[in-house]
Parts: C-alpha cells; sequence; structure tokens
C-alpha cells in the first residue's frame, strides 16, 4: 500500500528556472519596444497590435514601461507571455516563442511604414499676431473696474461689517461683490460659474471684459440706491428718552 509514497518525485526546478530565464530575456527586449512604441505615439499609455502569419500580438505599456505582452494563434488559447501576474506555463510559452521573431519583425516592419510621412511638412508659419495692446486696454478696463468695487467695498466695510456680499440685478442678471475689509474680494456676474470681473485670482477673457463693462455703471447705481434707501430707513428711527424717577 505505500510502495507509491516511497517513489521518487521529479522536480521542476530546472524546468521553471529556463522558463523564468526565457521570460525574463522577453521582458527586456519587448520592453525596449514597448518604449520605443510610447515615443512614437507620444504617450505614457497606450497599446499596440501586430499580425504575424502563425498568429496575433499585443503589447500594451503603461509610464513607458511594457505591461503585458499577449500572444494569440491562430488556433488555441491566447498566452500572456509577459504579465503582472504569473508567468506562462512552459508549453504555451514553447509555442509563443517560435512566432517571437515574427512578432519583432512586424514591429519594425510598424516603424518602418512611417519612413517619409513628415516629408514636405511645412515648418514656416505666419507670425503670431500680439495681443500686447489688447491685453493692455484689457487690464486697464479691469483695473478701473476694481478701484469702484474697491470704494463700494470701502464703504460696505464701514457699515455693514469686516466681510459680506452685497448684491443686486442689472438688466436682469445677478451682480454680486464680496468684501473683505476695505477691499473687494471678487465682483462676479452671473452666479455661480458666472464672470469675475474682478478677483484674486487671473483677469477675465477680453470679450467678457466688452461684454459686462457698459453695465458696470448700472451695478454702481444700484449701490448708491442700496445706500440711500438704508439712509432713509434710518432718518425715520428716533430714540425715545425713557427714564424713571426714584421716590
Amino acid at each position: 500500500m505505500t510502495e507509491g509514497l516511497e517513489a521518487a518525485i521529479d522536480g521542476v526546478g530546472d524546468v521553471t528556472a529556463a522558463r523564468d530565464d526565457v521570460v525574463q530575456r522577453v521582458r527586456s527586449h519587448a520592453g525596449q519596444i514597448a518604449r520605443e512604441l510610447a515615443v512614437l505615439q507620444g504617450g505614457d499609455y497606450g497599446q499596440e497590435t501586430f499580425d504575424t502569419d502563425r498568429g496575433k500580438w499585443t503589447l500594451k505599456y503603461e509610464a513607458g514601461d511594457i505591461q503585458y505582452l499577449r500572444y494569440k494563434p491562430r488556433s488555441g488559447s491566447e498566452t500572456y507571455v509577459i504579465s503582472t501576474k504569473q508567468p506562462p506555463e512552459p508549453e504555451p510559452l514553447a509555442t509563443a516563442m517560435a512566432d517571437y521573431g515574427a512578432f519583432v519583425e512586424a514591429y519594425n516592419d510598424h516603424v518602418a511604414s512611417f519612413d517619409g510621412v513628415l516629408e514636405d511638412v511645412p515648418t514656416e508659419f505666419p507670425e503670431p499676431t500680439s495681443t500686447e495692446s489688447l491685453v493692455a486696454e484689457r487690464d486697464r478696463i479691469v483695473g478701473r473696474i476694481r478701484d469702484v468695487a474697491n470704494a463700494m467695498a470701502g464703504q460696505l466695510h464701514r457699515y455693514d461689517g469686516d466681510y459680506g456680499t452685497y448684491s443686486t440685478t442689472v438688466s436682469g442678471t445677478r451682480w454680486e461683490l464680496k468684501w473683505d475689509g476695505d477691499v473687494a474680494s471678487y465682483v462676479r456676474v452671473g452666479g455661480e460659474g458666472g464672470t469675475y470681473l474682478v478677483s484674486q485670482y487671473g483677469p477675465p477673457p477680453a470679450p467678457e471684459v466688452r461684454r459686462y463693462a457698459d453695465e458696470v455703471a448700472g451695478f454702481v447705481e444700484a449701490f448708491n440706491e442700496y445706500v440711500d434707501d438704508l439712509e432713509a430707513d434710518l432718518s425715520t428711527v428716533s430714540l425715545a428718552e425713557n427714564g424713571s424717577q426714584a421716590d
């Protein structure tokens, strides 16, 4: 009953060592192809498939390094010669390696297909028009809007606290000024996702300045009416003197 247990068991060390050696060599060689493809295609991520007489090879790379090399023969199951998981079994690996040279030739043909593709491509271009004067005028107008907004912020700071927002509607569009101390943090037109005519970041595009610049006066007029209404309300408040006399 125990005769089978006494039989020698063949080790697989030589086979797996040979398999691992082949995989390592392919990883190094195909890794070079992956890097060349990344340079050719202009990105760190991608994949390319190459057809041979015996099958189809797909190489995927990420960050310029090979992720997997998959071989799909004309008949039979596909084999991941290189992968991030387990190594292939020796027999499917041997089948794939019999076609590896054809894969490299297919890659070389792929690269050669780009020969001359950039010949006669023009490299002389029209001179770009300078935006210097446009930007200077945009900045001048935005600077004036900022001056007005800061003046409004100073008044709001005086009678309405250290920070807050003032909003109104001009020509059917919401305008909002946020102040922090006596400085305008922003002037936004159009609510959330609208245009910031004044902000702590960059200036708005010139077309947006053109669109809203004529309405700044209406914004200021609405603010002045708001202040006048406050003053009128305060003028109606009287403080009656109340007191009591001791007996």
